[in-house]
Formats: C-alpha cells, sequence, structure tokens
C-alpha cells in the first residue's frame, strides 16, 4: 500500500493555513486470510469482495487524512497572536511571509515586535525576507532576530515611562556632595555648601540599536538634572544632556542569553542652570568615571542575569553560540530531549 499527500501552509492575515492539495492511496496487494473450522466458507467471499474492500481502503485513508488535516490547520490558527510579557510589553507572534522551505528545513518569520500595553508605539515592521546562516555549521534550530525587534522593545518600555533612574548611592559617594565640586562648580558650592545632591536621569527618546557583524551598538540620550537636597527641599539646579555611545557583545549558555556592554563615547551639553554656565570640559572627567563605575556597571547586572530562550517543554538546547551580521543577531543551537525516561515510553510505531 502506498500513500502520498501533498499540503501547503500559506501565511493567512498573520496565521498560519495549512491544507492538503493533494491526497491519495493506493493499494496494491490485498491478502486477508481466514483460520477456522469454516473459514474456507468465508474465505470464498472475502475474495469475492476483495476489490470492493481494496475500494473501500483508499477511500477512507485519504479521508482521514484530510480530516486530521482540518484539525491541525484550525490548531495552527488558534496559535496566539500576542503574548503579554508584563504589565507594560506585549509580544506581536504575527507570521509574516509564507513559510520557506529548504532540502531539510522550513524557516517561520514572526513579526517578533514589542507592543505598548500602555501607549501607543510606532510601526518599525519591515517584513524582510531574511538570509539565514550559522556561519557555515549545520544546527537543528536557527533563531533570528532583526534589530527591530530590540528597538521595538525599548520603545515600547520608553514610551511607558519605564527609563527613569534616580542616583543617589555611588562608589565614590563625594561625588554627590556639593564640597566634592568646590574647585569644579564654585558657584555650585557658594549656593549650596556641603549639601548632598541626587541625579534625576530620564531619556529624551528611545534608546537606538545598531546591528552589524562586528558588534552590537547603542546610542542613548538622556538627561541627567542635578538635584541638591537642601534642608527639607529638593532644589533642581542644572540640566545636562548626555549623549553616549556603547557597545557589547551577546553570548548564550543553556537556555540563556547574557550581554555585557561597555562605554565608546559620550557628549555632554548644558541644557538649563541656575548656578550659572560652566563648561562641560570641566565636569567630563567626572561624568566618565560616573559612567563607568556607576552606569555600565548597572546596566551590565541586569544584562548578566540572562533571558530565558523560548524553547519547547521537555526539549533543550544544547551549544549554543551566537552569530551577528548586518541588522541581525542569530542563535544557533542544537536540541536534546531533556526527559530521556518519557522518550523510551513512548510507542514505537
Amino acid at each position: 500500500m502506498e500513500v502520498g499527500t501533498t499540503m501547503e501552509i500559506k501565511n493567512y492575515n498573520g496565521s498560519l493555513a495549512l491544507n492538503a492539495t493533494q491526497c491519495g492511496c493506493s493499494v496494491k496487494d490485498l491478502v486477508i486470510s481466514l483460520d477456522g473450522g469454516a473459514s474456507w466458507f468465508y474465505q470464498g467471499f472475502i475474495n469475492a469482495f476483495e476489490d470492493h474492500i481494496r475500494a473501500a481502503v483508499e477511500k477512507v485513508i485519504p479521508e482521514n487524512i484530510i480530516g486530521s488535516t482540518s484539525k491541525l490547520d484550525s490548531l495552527l490558527q488558534g496559535l496566539p497572536r500576542s503574548v503579554s510579557l508584563d504589565n507594560v510589553t506585549a509580544l506581536n507572534m504575527t507570521f509574516v511571509n509564507d513559510p520557506q522551505y529548504g532540502n531539510s528545513s522550513i524557516e517561520f518569520d514572526i513579526s517578533g515586535l514589542f507592543t505598548s500595553t500602555v501607549a501607543k508605539t510606532s510601526n518599525l515592521q519591515k517584513h524582510p525576507q531574511l538570509s539565514l546562516s550559522c556561519g557555515g555549521a549545520s544546527n537543528m534550530l536557527l533563531l533570528s532576530l532583526d534589530e527591530d525587534v530590540f528597538n521595538s522593545a525599548l520603545e515600547a518600555y520608553f514610551k511607558a515611562g519605564s527609563m527613569h533612574w534616580v542616583v543617589d548611592k555611588v562608589p565614590d559617594q563625594s561625588l554627590l556632595n556639593t564640597a566634592g565640586w568646590k574647585f569644579i562648580i564654585p558657584r555650585l558650592y557658594w549656593n549650596y555648601p556641603n549639601d548632598d545632591m541626587v541625579l534625576n536621569i530620564s531619556m529624551t527618546s528611545s534608546p537606538l540599536m545598531r546591528i552589524t557583524s562586528e558588534k552590537i551598538g547603542a546610542t542613548i540620550n538622556a538627561d541627567m538634572i542635578i538635584d541638591v537636597l537642601h534642608g527639607t527641599e529638593t532644589v533642581p539646579v542644572a540640566c545636562i544632556s548626555v549623549v553616549v555611545s556603547a557597545s557589547g557583545v551577546v553570548e548564550a549558555s543553556g537556555d540563556k542569553v547574557y550581554g555585557t556592554v561597555g562605554l565608546d563615547d559620550f557628549s555632554l551639553s548644558l541644557k538649563w542652570s541656575k548656578i550659572g554656565n560652566f563648561h562641560m570640559s570641566l565636569i567630563q572627567g567626572v561624568i566618565r568615571v560616573f559612567l563607568n563605575t556607576v552606569c555600565m556597571p548597572y546596566l551590565n547586572s541586569h544584562l548578566g542575569n540572562g533571558y530565558i530562550l523560548p524553547v519547547v517543554h521537555d526539549f533543550t538546547l544544547k551549544d549554543v553560540h551566537v552569530v551577528t551580521s548586518t541588522e541581525q543577531l542569530m542563535l544557533c543551537s542544537d536540541i536534546t530531549f531533556a526527559n530521556a525516561s518519557r522518550l523510551a515510553a513512548l510507542p514505537v510505531l
């Protein structure tokens, strides 16, 4: 007996639609033998209706396959189009483009963009046809993330007002006391001698990430307001605009990816001041120390916790490595079954 079926999966309005375009069954040889005292009698009826039995089998099997295909199609179209990650963001899980078939692989492209649940975000989606490669290595799984996915996440958190940071503790606490600025910004010390300060840092726009084959870079624009704690009052005395360029690397271990980031360069400009004008060159060294000893370690503490990769239950990733190319970050991995006892209990077909 030979059974042949041809199926196609198409993108239908962001969901996957499965359709059996052809299905057939051919029974070449049919042998039914009966044992028992009266088997010789019933064997004659079996032989007489052999063609009818063959035709019934050839009809029922394709009907069952098509029926099962319909159930699988309903399952695919019922996949969630959005997954909430927290009270700020959700992940767009709609499919883009039709699946791409290789000799031994199939590629599905998912939007993957982050959307805000509390604010409208721009549509960064390009629907590209990705060029996927693990650098010549042969892996069972290749997960490609366009830089727009990361930028959409950054924009969602920025518009939700989550990119705000108040700094009141630093490794050298004298930096947050006006006495430490006596010879750098004299007027600050004259007006507020020996008062503690806090730094009120807010992003002025969503950080922008760029991925190349050499590195992963980011540009961050922020306003840093210097607040003086004068008695029971909090007095804003100056606002400095800071543009930071940073770059980092991504590594993978087990089912998690980790990142580290370092400072490349930065620029300063005085936005407004209640303590007179002062040249940015006077405070550039202090800000560099602040960025390297406070800001970068703060970011790395979060990136160092790692982010769990999406893996099907009971499976785990093996030998994950990271590859970057223009606008893409790819995770290449093999897959192993985590529960060996369950695998041994599966029925043998």
